[in-house]
């Protein structure tokens, strides 16, 4: 028996690395004013949004990364109100914020429309809705001036971008002055949760750069990670808090807000998942603890 002939998506994670995706159908290429978009139906990991080359969710587990960037904030948070998403253009960020019966409001604030637009129209089971929840509003601007010229207070702030590319919109979204803004608009209690980079020793500088970054303008800042299966790798996220350290919220504690909130058909997180993330192998901390760098608007992070 002959093996399938395959149309492959090729994605570049280094100039030496790559990693092959059998395609069934490439259902939209095009181009918007900020970056190349890509929606494909794989055999493996089913629709998947690509974004400069880059897979960025999949059909199959984005429910684990969606997962593990929200509900931690959410659940540390006694009672998260006005919450605001920066980027997070495929929706199920709002899906996940929408699940706690405390929120009275998500402002999402993201550069390109015209992604969100085809999210809405090519990826359904992410968003399931969300967009049209009466308690959304969602600007399409640059998310820093948002911040900078809003006088909102909010109890939690997403990050949810692509890498910082040298010609990508985000790269000054990463940097101390950018978290310091975010800092003027939390409560006193606030929160910020964010994707961070990957968690491979061997690609492990952004992130500890990213997290020394969140130091100068939070006190507590804490690393977790989860594998992504469609990355093929670690991923990384970071939580940066005034006050609540997710290090301190035990397991049983984790459950019985959730169940408090009538949140139970999560299909990745709850109390014992989240003492699993935020538990950081030895070389990651000698990496974290070794990196000095800080990220700054005339020295900002750029990634492959």
């Amino acid at each position: 028996m002959s093996a399938p002939t395959w149309k492959w998506f090729i994605e570049y994670t280094h100039p030496t690395q790559a990693h092959m995706h059998g395609v069934e159908q490439f259902v939209y290429s095009g181009k918007t004013k900020y970056q190349d978009v890509e929606v494909i139906d794989t055999d493996f990991y089913g629709r998947c949004l690509v974004l400069d080359g880059k897979i960025q969710s999949s059909q199959y587990d984005e429910y684990i990364y969606h997962e593990a960037l929200i509900q931690p904030a959410m659940i540390m948070h006694p009672e998260p109100k006005n919450v605001m998403i920066v980027g997070g253009g495929e929706g199920a960020v709002l899906r996940e914020i929408l699940r706690h019966p405390t929120v009275e409001a998500v402002v999402m604030v993201d550069i390109d429309r015209e992604v969100v637009e085809l999210c809405k129209e090519y990826l359904p089971e992410w968003h399931q809705g969300a967009f049209e929840d009466p308690k959304v509003r969602v600007h399409y601007m640059d998310a820093r001036k948002y911040l900078q010229k809003t006088d909102e207070v909010f109890d939690i702030i997403f990050v949810d971008l692509t890498e910082p590319l040298d010609d990508g919109p985000s790269y000054l979204l990463f940097t101390k002055e950018f978290y310091q803004i975010v800092s003027d608009r939390l409560a006193d209690n606030g929160i910020i949760a964010l994707q961070a980079g990957s968690f491979n020793p061997r690609f492990i500088e952004p992130h500890a750069a990213i997290y020394n970054t969140l130091k100068t303008a939070f006190p507590i800042v804490r690393s977790y990670w989860n594998f992504i299966p469609s990355y093929d790798s670690t991923w990384a996220f970071a939580l940066a808090a005034k006050t609540h350290d997710p290090l301190q919220l035990p397991e049983a504690e984790i459950d019985q807000r959730l169940q408090e909130r009538g949140i139970t058909n999560l299909k990745f997180y709850d109390g014992e998942t989240h003492r699993a993330m935020f538990a950081i192998p030895k070389d990651i901390r000698t990496a974290i603890a070794n990196e000095k760098r800080i990220i700054a608007d005339d020295r900002p992070l750029i990634t492959y």
